[in-house]
């Protein structure tokens, strides 16, 4: 009896039918089809599968799956991690530049690099701490001295520092210009905080740069005015204060010779038209005579 019913149910699958579509008014036979459940069932489920496949396509490889809620670029994860690096390493980049220019900025206050105190500070309040102090050396001792000195194992910063002998030595090779033609009024003087020359010009002169650099301080300040500052080849720095006017900004690349600022007396400790011109090498001030021939 089961095996009949089976049987039965077979065969409804292979029976035909006719599927009519007649005009409503005259009942004109318009379209007709033969068809079976089993054709139905076929045609349902490849049309299924079909819709199945074109949606998993357009998921996997098309743009579209990134309108679909859950769904991102697969790449968007990569990216961002890219993106967080970059950030991260311009972050640092960042604030060693602000190291970099805080320093330089205390360099044209007239502080030392290490810490916030005037430099020679100590000195000036008492310049014959030291007199006392004697030394005894051989003659050993200065030939050797004399040999590490004015070799490739001189480990002093400031020219100023060492014997007149090794300054001309230690000067750097490029040709300076001047950067103001005028009388020379103040000269170089440490102990007097005096960390550069005073040099005296008519009005509307314009100020040179002495080398090749680029500018990395350029604004007004209480005491100094407009002051412009340049960093130049070799961990030399010049820098050009009292001002009127300034012809350069921050990140400009100026040549030797080419006009940055015009002479002036801003600032408080102004006495009148005239330039305040600092030399520092490796964050040391150094005399501008030495290089320069004003």
């Amino acid at each position: 009896m089961a095996q009949e019913t089976k049987e039965k149910w077979y065969k409804k699958l292979r029976h035909k039918y006719r599927l009519v579509i007649l005009h409503d008014e005259t009942y004109e036979e318009r379209i007709s089809f033969r068809l079976s459940r089993m054709n139905v069932f076929v045609v349902l489920v490849s049309l299924s599968v079909f819709l199945i496949f074109v949606t998993t396509y357009i998921i996997a490889f098309t743009p579209l799956r990134e309108y679909i809620p859950g769904y991102t670029d697969i790449s968007l994860t990569r990216k961002v991690i890219e993106l967080d690096r970059k950030a991260d390493s311009l972050q640092r980049v960042f604030q060693q530049k602000e190291a970099f220019l805080a320093n330089l900025r205390r360099i044209i206050d007239g502080y030392n690099e290490l810490d916030d105190t005037p430099i020679a500070t100590t000195v000036a309040a008492n310049p014959t701490a030291f007199d006392t102090i004697k030394f005894q050396k051989s003659v050993q001792d200065s030939l050797l001295r004399a040999e590490f000195e004015s070799g490739r194992f001189n480990l002093v910063n400031d020219p100023m520092s060492a014997p007149e002998n090794l300054r001309v030595a230690r000067r750097p090779t490029q040709n300076f210009f001047v950067p103001l033609k005028g009388t020379l009024t103040n000269k170089f003087d440490p102990i007097q905080k005096h960390f550069g020359v005073d040099i005296v010009a008519k009005s509307n002169e314009a100020i040179k740069s002495t080398l090749d650099g680029t500018v990395v301080f350029a604004d007004w300040t209480l005491d100094k005015g407009y002051v412009i500052g340049l960093l130049h080849a070799g961990n030399l720095v010049s820098v050009y204060k009292h001002n009127s006017v300034l012809l350069k900004k921050e990140g400009d690349v100026v040549k030797a010779g080419e006009a940055i600022a015009i002479i002036g007396e801003t600032g408080e400790l102004s006495s009148g038209p005239h330039l305040h011109f600092e030399l520092w090498l490796n964050s040391s001030p150094v005399d501008p005579e030495v290089f320069i021939t004003f």
